[in-house]
């Protein structure tokens, strides 16, 4: 598939960090909780607290292996009308590629329990709206107030655009609007004319990139640890119950070190995902994302050994070329 041309690319990122930028994500994998169990359940599968959800709230986590290795990660919306009451349903949104792993738990641990398992991949739509002014066309006014939508991410409150009813959901660069998957088109129409202009997955991931926040599948996989990853902080709680790879979790918080470290990358010119980087001749990691920011140039997240500490220069592949690896998020320009 080509790729976006550079003066569009550098308009539809201008559009993402001044304005409102719409993307289509309806594609991620989306499945459903409800039933007296529900909260229970999913609490002893993941890796943060959710006993202490309300409808209107969120949660972050990651389901893990009986040894702590990540099978995925997940958002966790608590759904229901009565916000001091249960949710009357848990939405899970995560990557498309790790939704096979996300039903199988389910199915082969939910037995014993008073909870229905549904599915929403085809059933509902996911659209994103990205950037400041992201509440106020939600919204259809300036007012971005008027969403009465929690400044948490994760926040979630059910709200109508033009007729559409749809979920839409707080997150840390605008909202994301949920709804029926026949009411996508409509739906896309209804915030254009409010305002919002359409931008390719390549500007919205020169974005990610830039804020370091890594994506499964093309970042992680089922060889890492949340600690590695950077993700205690978002996707762990260290005070709840038991959860299926608490103890490799913990024991490395509280004890140990990771050998690996999530990074970002500066590089010298443009590379490609999984080329490797080295020290000398030793194999620190291999490149994860990799996009060319307007504003800062090539740049990439990787996984790399501790050794490759914040302002060591590597070796990329065999093409001569360099990266600088810094701290995320990502600063400065070019």
């Amino acid at each position: 598939m080509p790729g976006t041309s550079i003066d569009t690319l550098d308009a539809e990122y201008e559009t993402l960090r001044e304005g409102c930028g719409l993307l289509d994500r309806s594609e991620r994998g989306k499945l459903a909780l409800s039933g007296a169990g529900a909260v229970e359940f999913l609490n002893g599968q993941v890796t943060n607290e959710l006993t202490t959800l309300h409808p209107g709230e969120g949660r972050y986590a990651v389901f893990l292996t009986p040894k702590g290795k990540m099978l995925g990660d997940l958002r966790i919306l608590a759904v229901g009308a009565d916000r001091q009451g249960p949710p009357s349903e848990l939405l899970l949104d995560t990557e498309r590629m790790a939704l096979q792993a996300l039903f199988d738990m389910i199915r082969r641990y939910k037995v014993g329990y008073e909870l229905e398992l549904h599915k929403r991949t085809v059933e509902r739509g996911l659209v994103s709206l990205i950037g400041p002014e992201a509440a106020a066309v939600a919204a259809g006014t300036t007012d971005a107030s008027r969403l009465e939508l929690a400044d948490d991410e994760h926040a979630n409150a059910t709200v109508e655009v033009d007729g559409i009813v749809c979920l839409a959901v707080r997150t840390d660069t605008g909202v994301d609007l949920i709804c029926d998957a026949s009411d996508t088109e409509r739906l896309l129409e209804a915030l254009r004319a409010r305002g919002a202009s359409p931008v390719s997955e390549q500007a919205a991931e020169c974005l990610r990139v830039e804020r370091g926040r890594p994506r499964y599948g093309v970042d992680l996989d089922d060889t890492v640890i949340p600690q590695e990853a950077g993700l205690n902080e978002r996707a762990v709680s260290f005070t709840k119950g038991c959860y299926v790879g608490q103890e490799t979790v913990a024991r490395l918080f509280y004890k140990g070190k990771p050998n690996r470290h999530l990074r970002g990358l500066r590089l010298s010119s443009p590379a490609g995902r999984g080329e490797q980087l080295l020290l000398g001749d030793r194999v620190l990691g291999s490149i994860g994302s990799v996009v060319d920011s307007p504003r800062l140039g090539p740049i990439a997240l990787a996984l790399v050994r501790r050794e490759a500490e914040p302002g060591a220069v590597v070796s990329v592949g065999e093409q001569g070329a360099e990266a600088e690896v810094v701290e995320l998020p990502f600063s400065g320009e070019k």
